[in-house]
């Protein structure tokens, strides 16, 4: 439905602060009304094809009706209830359905309200279960530098130290052991010399590293960087190997994204905790989950707290429980694994860019494409690019020297063409430098 009131731009710009943006200079935000299939709507006129799936997470699209229907007859019983001392069949549907799904050995579901803090949940549980054993050395974190894992305070201290949105906070972040980043490409060939360089760290750390959190397969906020499969069997081995807790952050690869419906599965691999948000509802509601083992619950539960100690006020929101149930069934209920392959196939148009000495790199796996700028490039100034984008009927994204699309898996052939060609046409054109 459409905003009856115009909105108040000058009041946004004065007032309401913006993801990863200054208050004193603000970059133009664009006024939308409404959004449906894959189309956004702005308040100015512009309908523009949705490259972003609302930063990876409306897999299905906006408004779907499906997940609409299913939100309607929840908030007609109850949009929130507190989780604690109370369940609700929203949730545990929801629950039998995520254990069903995901790899077999994840047993026990903790619902939490966004994808960062399921990252913290996640480490909690690690840092938890080794002090339900007696283990009061396992401290410490491992993982791979150009990883990015939300941006609370936990989660934030196991993203790239150095070129991470949150360098700012080194010093007051808790100090974790980084391992070089995966180098041996999706498509290629795993060096070995990646599996001895890995097995020294753990070698070295293992007496004081709690887990090794890792995103499967696709290294995403942190550059965009699809890493051979073997890598990520080899870092299960070697926490199995040295009594180290392996957590797979799928919250951006999970339900389709890679090609598999966990990207843990390329690697054919089971992960100890497992965290996942974004398109769990479709993009419709936030909500996220952390999946573990029984072995983990027990440990925790039989430790001296008796308990997980971590309890969000919005956990297992029934709004966002039923959005999940309806979405993954819509997931399910479809050939997804086609559409997905389609949308790759429709994606290597992206290579057209690769003609353009401004770019250094373009690839692709499964719905995800990604045209990288060389460091001769220069920076992309967001707020021109984007208002060329705007210009061009598409809402697409960029982060540092990346443009890259996630487009939700309804887009048709035109609208993954449009993308793409808007990509070429914004690099060839140089409209993603900022006038003088």
């Amino acid at each position: 439905m459409n905003n009856k009131q115009p909105i108040d731009l000058n009041f946004d710009r004065e007032h309401i602060w913006h993801p990863y943006t200054s208050m004193t200079q603000p970059i133009p935000v664009y006024p939308v009304t409404h959004a449906k299939h894959n189309i956004i709507h702005l308040e100015t006129g512009e309908q523009l094809i949705d490259g972003m799936a609302s930063w990876w997470s409306a897999i299905h699209g906006y408004n779907h009706p499906a997940i609409n229907r299913a939100m309607v007859e929840q908030i007609n019983d109850m949009s929130h209830i507190m989780f604690g001392g109370i369940t609700h069949s929203s949730a545990v549907e929801l629950c039998k359905k995520l254990v069903k799904i995901t790899p077999s050995s994840l047993n026990k579901v903790f619902l939490a309200d966004s994808g960062s803090v399921s990252v913290e949940v996640a480490i909690k549980m690690a840092l938890q279960y080794w002090l339900s054993q007696g283990i009061k050395t396992k401290q410490k974190l491992m993982t791979p530098y150009k990883g990015y894992h939300g941006d609370t305070f936990a989660a934030m201290s196991v993203c790239d130290p150095v070129n991470s949105m949150h360098s700012l906070y080194k010093g007051f972040l808790p100090d974790h052991i980084f391992v070089p980043a995966p180098a041996s490409k999706f498509s290629g060939t795993f060096e070995k010399s990646e599996a001895i360089e890995l097995e020294h760290y753990f070698k070295n750390n293992h007496q004081h590293v709690a887990a090794f959190i890792i995103e499967p397969i696709v290294q995403n906020a942190g550059g965009m960087n699809f890493y051979h499969p073997d890598y990520l069997a080899c870092v299960r081995q070697l926490c199995t190997q040295y009594n180290v807790l392996l957590i797979c952050d799928e919250i951006a690869t999970g339900f389709g994204r890679t090609g598999k419906l966990f990207a843990v599965e390329h690697a054919n691999i089971e992960p100890d905790i497992l965290c996942i948000g974004k398109a769990l509802t479709g993009g419709s509601m936030t909500l996220s989950a952390t999946l573990t083992s029984d072995e983990i619950a027990k440990g925790i539960s039989e430790g001296e707290a008796g308990v997980l100690m971590h309890g969000p006020t919005f956990m297992g929101n029934p709004l966002a429980c039923a959005a999940a149930c309806a979405s993954i069934d819509l997931l399910l209920e479809q050939n997804w694994q086609q559409r997905v392959a389609d949308i790759n196939d429709q994606l290597q148009q992206l290579h057209q860019c690769m003609e353009l000495k401004d770019v250094a790199d373009v690839r692709t796996l499964g719905a995800i494409g990604v045209v990288e700028l060389s460091d001769e490039a220069g920076s992309i100034d967001v707020a021109t690019i984007q208002a060329y984008f705007v210009e061009k009927g598409v809402w697409i994204r960029p982060f540092g020297k990346l443009i890259y699309l996630m487009p939700p898996y309804i887009s048709d052939e035109n609208s993954i063409k449009t993308l793409c060609n808007a990509i070429y046409s914004a690099i060839k054109g140089k409209h993603y430098v900022k006038a003088c």
